[in-house]
């Protein structure tokens, strides 16, 4: 079985190779410019010995003399001593020797080429003479006309050179082993640092956690939307892209610009009970989390859950009570119909039992009520039928106009506002009333439009009635009211179409809604403006 060296291992062995490959460059760049540095400084030092000695006029002079050795050779081993360095040798035009350290090579021709200072030019470089390798320098001695007429030669050994290297290397290296033990501890500190930062997992950990964490996060059945501390979006699963209508775009954004203004307020709020609102054309339950690290909170986590099936079937069912108890009344006045005749017919009253019966029927006609012969959609049908008949048993005539023309367009569209407007007429208006419905259709689409009796919205509040949440009724626990005509507005919106309230004749309200036929069969409004690290995803996880 293979063991996998640690992570912190790892760490502190990349940094301790990074330190050493750079110490190691370090210090042999430097001994290099050391090095240079000296012999620079050598150079300097033997130019200026040699020039000094060729300009000498008692060297010059001694040229002319026909033992010149015996001039020449006390000034330079003065010379020699005076200024440090290994050797001072004057050569004649001819490369013999008048002066050297060795006075037995006095005389005898040099052992390198003296071609270049008796050339004119002065050398420098390193060569291997009698007294072995040396850096020298070379200059030309010049007599009163200007004519070259000998050398002078200073040098110093390579081992000279060395050992004075040699001198500094120890302080170098004293300091380059400092630096490496500094950065050893600093290497072993950063990656104990590290290893804790990261909560003393391995990075296979960290992967298998990342792993898990979206497996969690998207396969919830629940929406989840994060926003850190600075208000901006840190985390979107699946479930929340698919009830809000937006994508992994919005990460980073402002919660203020990426979400629906109701979705923020309940954000802002903090809220923990759950509270309902409107994302386009869904109805969400949501509540929100704080998110804690270490005791200190990060940012908050909201938690959505779809609830427009439901909330569809708890109106779909209010219906169905209304229906039931209508149908209830229905059979309780029939009964006593029913009593009624067989009375008259004991009594023998069989023509005022024939009369009471007719009368009956045409006030049991109210079942089945002739509509305008332009509706076609059976959907739009059915419902005015069904709301007649609940609305019957109230004292409520629903009037709808003859003249009104409504066909199939492929959507429930119709259906959902023609539902929410009739409901809200309903409430407004009571008992004993009257509700008009008129439907119109043109190329550009189709007009619907609601009269009811009531009291009507004061003119200063027709705007704010369509925002979600705004209801004039009593709350329910969870409230779930004043969200239709905030659906009929947000349905308009997706028809390109519009939503209004005015002034009725009937002397409430008349709601008028236009859904153009560009936007029938067009999917679900998005819950708000597409746009962008985030919390973390433990305080994430930990409030679900």
């Amino acid at each position: 079985m293979v063991h996998r060296i640690p992570l912190r291992f790892q760490l502190v062995a990349l940094q301790l190779g990074i330190v050493l490959a750079v110490l190691t460059v370090v210090g042999a760049v430097t001994i290099r410019m050391q090095e240079q540095q000296l012999r620079d400084a050598y150079k300097g030092r033997m130019i200026g010995v040699a020039e000094s000695v060729a300009r000498l006029p008692s060297v010059v002079q001694a040229f002319s003399t026909s033992a010149p050795e015996q001039t020449i050779q006390p000034i330079a081993e003065v010379i020699r001593q005076a200024s440090n360095v290994t050797y001072v040798v004057v050569t004649d035009r001819n490369g013999v020797r008048q002066s050297h350290p060795n006075p037995a090579e006095i005389g005898r021709h040099v052992s390198t080429d003296p071609s270049v200072p008796l050339s004119g030019d002065i050398y420098v470089g390193t060569q291997t003479g009698t007294l072995g390798e040396s850096w020298r320098v070379k200059v030309p001695i010049f007599d009163r006309s200007g004519t070259v007429i000998g050398s002078a030669s200073v040098g110093v050994l390579e081992s000279t050179l060395a050992a004075d290297l040699n001198e500094d290397l120890p302080l170098l290296f004293g300091w380059l082993l400092g630096a490496a033990l500094l950065s050893s501890l600093g290497a072993m500190y950063v990656s104990k640092l590290v290893w804790r930062r990261i909560y003393k997992l391995e990075p296979e950990d960290i992967a298998a956690l990342l792993e898990t964490r979206d497996a969690m996060l998207h396969g919830l059945g629940e929406g989840l939307v994060a926003v850190d501390a600075e208000g901006r979006v840190a985390l979107v699963n699946d479930e929340a892209r698919r009830l809000l209508g937006v994508g992994e775009e919005i990460l980073g954004t402002a919660a203020t610009d990426s979400l629906e203004p109701g979705i923020h307020r309940l954000l802002a709020s903090g809220s923990a009970t759950e509270e309902l609102v409107l994302s386009g054309e869904r109805i969400l339950l949501g509540k929100v989390n704080a998110a804690t690290v270490d005791g200190r909170e990060v940012g908050k986590v909201l938690i959505l859950r779809d609830r427009t099936e439901l909330h569809t079937m708890l109106r779909d069912r209010d219906g169905a009570l209304d229906v039931t108890q209508a149908l209830r009344a229905q059979a309780h006045e029939f009964a006593n119909k029913l009593h009624v005749i067989s009375g008259l017919l004991e009594l023998g009253e069989q023509a005022q039992a024939v009369d009471y019966l007719g009368r009956s029927q045409n006030d049991a006609a109210f079942v089945d009520r002739p509509l305008a012969p332009g509706i076609t959609d059976d959907g739009v049908r059915a419902l005015l039928i069904a709301k007649s008949t609940v609305c019957a048993e109230r004292g409520i005539d629903i009037d709808v106009d003859a003249a009104s023309v409504c066909t199939p367009d492929g959507t429930d569209d119709a259906i959902t506002v023609l539902g929410n407007l009739i409901d809200n007429a309903v409430d407004a208006v009571g008992y004993d009333s009257t509700i008009a419905v008129a439907l119109a259709e043109g190329p550009a689409g189709r007009t619907l439009t609601v009269d009811d009796g009531g009291p009507g919205v004061p003119e200063s509040e027709r705007e704010a009635v369509f925002d979600a949440g705004v209801t004039s009724k009593e709350p329910d626990g969870i409230n779930t009211r004043g969200f239709g005509l905030a659906l009929v507005r947000r349905v308009a919106q997706r028809r390109e179409g519009s939503a209004t309230v005015t002034r009725s004749e009937l002397g409430g309200a008349c709601f008028t809604v236009v859904l153009r036929t560009t936007g029938s069969g067009t999917a679900e409004a998005s819950a708000g403006p597409a746009a962008a690290r985030p919390t973390t995803e433990e305080a994430v996880l930990e409030q679900l």
